[in-house]
């Protein structure tokens, strides 16, 4: 028979349990988590285990679901627009190069806007247009007038604020007509691809950095150069609106085709001729300031 004193057996420590009796709210480690520190000490000193990293993207995606749907920011506050000056400069870079060299079967929404339109490209374009036909004109009436006796210069501040008024109102107020006859066209044929507003606003935004560089050529005084500019710029501007909203109204009736491409094409043109009309006319002759006085003094002579 085995010995009863076999000091191989295993004993139990009467004094561990004693302790135990004695405090029974006493925490226990385990032989084998030793050199682990408790699950609270961890989370203290904030220690995360190796194998229990967890990728950010997914806990970003289980936040984002369990905090529900976004909330709808209503579209006449300012948190409603910021989103849309959100950009990139090389994105806004890239979409100017593409408006300005428009290629064939290229659509500048489907190519350059990617479902992401922004208003910083397009309002910053506007407004230097805007500053570009009115510092323009005043330089080219300037110009017309140099050297002559009776002119008397006068900066046209007004010019700027007509300027504005016609930019500005063709870069909002045309994409908005433009949005409802294809919403109203969408809902009568199913197939037609559609444009938001944004979108929409953000085309003819872009269409208008060509006349940047051409309106700063109609300062010199040459009616030949000035036409030449606006002709190139018209084609280059009409190419990029044609190409983007020619796929919204191909498989329409042939008449509403007729109508909208036509009405894109001829405010184009109304814009370019009106501002180069307006701003960049023909001058009128400088009178002297007393006429009646002048016709005397040259019929003077004649008279003896």
């Amino acid at each position: 028979m085995a010995s009863t004193n076999d000091p191989f057996q295993f004993q139990e420590f009467e004094e561990a349990g004693n302790l135990l009796e004695a405090n029974r709210d006493a925490t226990t480690i385990s032989i084998e988590e030793d050199n682990i520190k408790p699950d609270k000490q961890r989370k203290a000193v904030g220690f995360t285990p190796d194998g229990d990293d967890e990728d950010p993207l997914a806990s970003d995606d289980k936040t984002e679901l369990l905090s529900g749907p976004k909330k709808s920011v209503p579209f006449w506050t300012f948190e409603y627009y910021q989103r849309f000056f959100d950009i990139e400069t090389h994105h806004v870079k890239e979409r100017i190069i593409g408006s300005v060299l428009p290629w064939p079967g290229k659509n500048f929404v489907h190519v350059h806007l990617r479902r992401n339109p922004d208003l910083y490209g397009p309002f910053w374009i506007c407004t230097t247009l805007v500053f570009a036909i009115a510092i323009s004109g005043n330089i080219s009436n300037f110009l017309v007038h140099l050297g002559k006796p009776n002119y008397k210069y006068t900066p046209e501040f007004r010019k700027v604020t007509i300027a504005a008024t016609a930019i500005f109102s063709y870069a909002w107020f045309v994409p908005l007509a433009l949005w409802g006859v294809l919403l109203w066209r969408n809902n009568k044929i199913m197939n037609l691809v559609s444009y938001s507003f944004m979108e929409i606003v953000c085309v003819y935004g872009y269409s208008l950095a060509i006349y940047i560089p051409a309106v700063v050529l109609w300062i010199i005084p040459y009616e030949w150069l000035r036409w030449c500019s606006i002709v190139v710029a018209l084609c280059l501007s009409g190419s990029v609106l044609v190409m983007t909203f020619w796929p919204a109204v191909r498989d329409d009736h042939p008449k509403v085709i007729i109508a909208i491409m036509s009405a894109i094409a001829v405010l184009n043109i109304l814009l370019a001729v009106g501002c180069k009309a307006y701003f960049f006319s023909k001058p009128e002759a400088v009178l002297p300031a007393d006429s009646s006085a002048g016709t005397e003094v040259t019929k003077a002579p004649s008279s003896t």
